[in-house]
This record gives structure tokens, sequence and C-alpha cells, in this order.
């Protein structure tokens, strides 16, 4: 019996696996999925976990619940060795070993994009896992506790100043939810003066959401400013040290959240530790039909698709490879699976083209932004809009359900503001005797920062 080994649990891997293990004959192959998570992250639905209107675990499908004749590895493919049909696996628990196999897919996803800003790498939180979503969350719930608490001033303000670099989806979509939980969330807080909430969205760009045309994004903008946000377009920041962050416009201020969404860069295990092609971006190279390699020398028994890949985009028809989102990651997944299967039945496999069925945005509770062509919709429908097309999307009746449980009851009894920040020190009261756990904020500025 084959062996088909699948590289990562994300979007394209899941959903590759999950396919395999519905069309595959008895005794035809075995699937092995290999991923240090034991869930695929749903991540559309991240900036409402940030928001409070999902629960965190409803934004993670579980692998073993659902790929069920798949076995699981839970561990990393740190290096593959495709001409000896090997890779090298770093397991949760125990010494790194070898495992052979006979078709490789490999879709390991990329990572995010760290720049070498000082103090980013020591304070910043990304926003690709369910982990980094309630850490945010609850670092905001914290500091809201923590500024009724304290007289009006810079300590105050700090705590409840928010800092997003990154005008990308993820990073639009996660400020426009954040910034909908804390102007809820100040309304219960009458110590607190709605004026010292200070949201700021930084953009190396000189505009928001590349995936809209020039006037929604605009719009966007103006959505977020008229909330009291502050969106600054062509801007890099400098510095982030001790909270203090520096903006190349001169624009400086203190802010205790940070939050990192500058976009993906490429998988380290796939441009550094692999025998696979790979292009100068440092991404898979890959066929239209998803082999790895080009037209005139694919490589045998290897498949990749995803983040970690370039894969040809010819709906659009102009030599580019395919954005990485989750509409292409979920179709590539599944064509993936169907073309292995065709390959391993001596059929022919098909193209991968997808005509985009447009782009969809919340901007928090009940503001969204929707285009496809030239029909741009704003405001509450496109919200609706979005969330229906995500809890369509989602995988599973059961997921589908229980998220939809949570958005009745949100709708009905309203966010819930309880911050569970004291889990990250789970020890601290049985160490103590009973005193909570020391809030995970950071800690106070550098004297002369103000």
């Amino acid at each position: 019996m084959r062996t088909i080994l699948v590289v990562g649990g994300g979007y394209a891997g899941f959903y590759a696996a999950w396919k395999l293990e519905k069309k595959l004959r008895r005794g035809e192959a075995r699937v092995v999925l290999v991923d240090p998570r034991p869930y695929m992250t749903y991540q559309p639905f991240l900036p409402e976990v940030l928001a409070g209107s999902v629960e965190a675990r409803h934004a993670a499908v579980s692998q073993r619940r659902h790929l069920r004749k798949t076995k699981i590895i839970s561990g990393t493919v740190v290096r593959i060795d495709h001409a000896s049909r090997s890779v090298t696996i770093r397991p949760a628990e125990g010494p790194e070993y070898p495992l052979g196999y006979d078709v490789i897919v490999v879709t390991a996803g990329a990572v995010t994009r760290k720049l070498a800003v000082p103090g980013v790498a020591d304070r910043a939180i990304g926003l690709k896992h369910v982990e980094e979503a309630v850490a945010i969350r609850d670092q905001l719930l914290t500091a809201f506790d923590r500024a009724a608490t304290l007289p009006p001033g810079p300590r105050r303000r700090r705590l409840l100043t928010v800092t997003f670099v990154g005008g990308g989806f993820s990073g639009v979509e996660g400020f426009g939810e954040l910034l909908s939980l804390a102007r809820a969330l100040i309304r219960k807080y009458p110590e607190l003066d709605p004026a010292e909430l200070s949201f700021h969205l930084v953009e190396a760009r000189d505009r928001i959401l590349p995936e809209v045309s020039d006037e929604p994004g605009r719009w966007v903008v103006r959505s977020l400013e008229k909330r009291g946000a502050h969106v600054h377009l062509g801007a890099l920041v400098r510095s982030a040290e001790d909270g203090h962050v520096v903006l190349s416009t001169g624009v400086t201020f203190d802010s205790d959240l940070i939050v990192w969404t500058a976009g993906n860069a490429a998988n380290p295990m796939v441009h550094n530790h692999t025998d696979l092609p790979i292009d100068a971006r440092g991404m898979l190279v890959v066929r239209a039909d998803l082999r790895v390699g080009t037209a005139g020398a694919p490589v045998p028994d290897a498949w990749g698709a995803g983040d970690d890949a370039a894969v040809p985009d010819l709906a659009a028809g102009d030599g580019r490879a395919t954005v990485p989102n989750a509409q292409h990651a979920v179709r590539q997944g599944k064509l993936l699976a169907r073309n292995l299967i065709a390959d391993l039945r001596g059929r022919r496999t098909r193209d991968y083209v997808h005509h985009s069925l447009g782009t969809v945005a919340t901007l928090g509770l009940g503001t969204g932004i929707f285009e496809w062509k030239s029909v741009v919709i704003k405001g509450f429908p496109a919200w609706l809009m979005h969330r229906g097309y995500h809890v369509l999307a989602v995988p599973s009746w059961e997921r589908k359900v229980r998220v939809l449980v949570i958005w009745v009851a949100a709708a009905l009894f309203g966010r819930d503001i309880v911050s569970l920040a004291s889990v990250q020190h789970p020890r601290q009261a049985f160490v103590t005797g009973g005193e909570p756990a020391a809030p995970a904020i950071d800690p106070e500025p550098v004297p002369g920062h103000r």
C-alpha cells in the first residue's frame, strides 16, 4: 500500500487529507498527516474571536475528529529529502526521526513576515493562530480593568492604546473587530473617558485592503476614522521598544498592545530544507495541476498547494501566482486530492482555475464591505454576507451549528466581556495560596517616553 504524506494541516492540507479519505479505495493508499497543532485554524473567524463573537474553540477544527482514517503525527517536518522519499520529523516529544513515503503533499503554509524593527520581536503579537487571538482579547480586557484603577494620565492612555501594523485583510478585520469591542466595552467603565481610547492602524502603502479597488478602500478608512481610529497610510514602524511606537512620519505614541499583521513570509522549511524546486521568493514551484515542478519538468510523486506554493493563476492570465487566501487554499486542497487520485489510477489531471467569488470583510459588529467586479456593498448588508459566507464555508455541520448558536446567544445577551488572562499562569493561585495571577500586560514604560 502506498503512503501519501501530507505536510501541514492548514486549509490546503486538511481539505486534501479529508477528500483523500473519502475518495481512496480500500487498500489503495494510506494517508499520514504531520502538523504541530491538533487542529486546523479557520482563520477568517480569528477577528471574531478577538471580539468574542466566536468562541475560540469553534474557530479550530479538530483533525482527529474529522480525519478518522488518516494517521496523524503531532510534530513538525523539518527537512524533505524527496530524492530518497524521506522526511525528518521533529515530534512533540522525543528525538527527531526519519519517515519514508511514496507520495508527498506539501501544504506547510506560510509564516508571519517579521521585519527587523527594534522592540517588535519582544512585544508584538501575531494574528495567525487561535492562541494569539485569545491573548489579544484577554490583554485588551485586562487593560481596561487596570486602567479603571488609575487616575487620568500617560499610564492610563498607554493601557487604552492599541496598535495594529499591516493593512491587509487580517489586520483590517482584526482592527475593526477589536475597535468595535473596545467602544462597546468602555461604556461599562464609567471611570474611563471614551476620548482616552486610541486605536492606530499602520500601513506602509498608501492604501489598505489591496484586494479591493481604490474607492471601497477609501470608504473603509473613512469608516474606521469616523469611529475614532487613527489610520496611518504610507507609514513604517521604526521602533516599538518598550511599547514606545515611532513611525516614519514622525508620529510617536505609547501602546501596551501591538498586533503584527504585516503579511506572510515563505515557510523556512520549504525555503531552506528541501530538495524540491523553489522560486526566488522561497515558494514551492507548482504547475497548474498542483504537481511540483514546471510544465516541462514535473517532479514525480510530489504535490503542493496553499500559501507555501506558487500556483499559477490561470483565471488572471497574466503569469502571476494565486494570492494566499482561504478561497484558493480550500479549493486547491480539494482539487489536489482529486488530481492525486487520478494520477494514481492513470487518469488525466485537471488544472486549477478559480474565478474569484468577490472579497468580503468585517469591520466590526454590524459593519462590513463586499466587492465583486463592479458591485460594492457596504455596511450592515455586507456584514451579514460576511457571516453567511463563512458559516457556510467553515468545515463540518458540527462547527456550523456551534458558531450559529454563539451568534444567536450574543444577539440576545450581548458580548461576553470576561477576561481569562490568568489561564496563562495556571499554577499562580496554587503557589501563592489564592493570590490572582499577574495580568498579561507589559511592564511600565521607560521614563521619558510619553
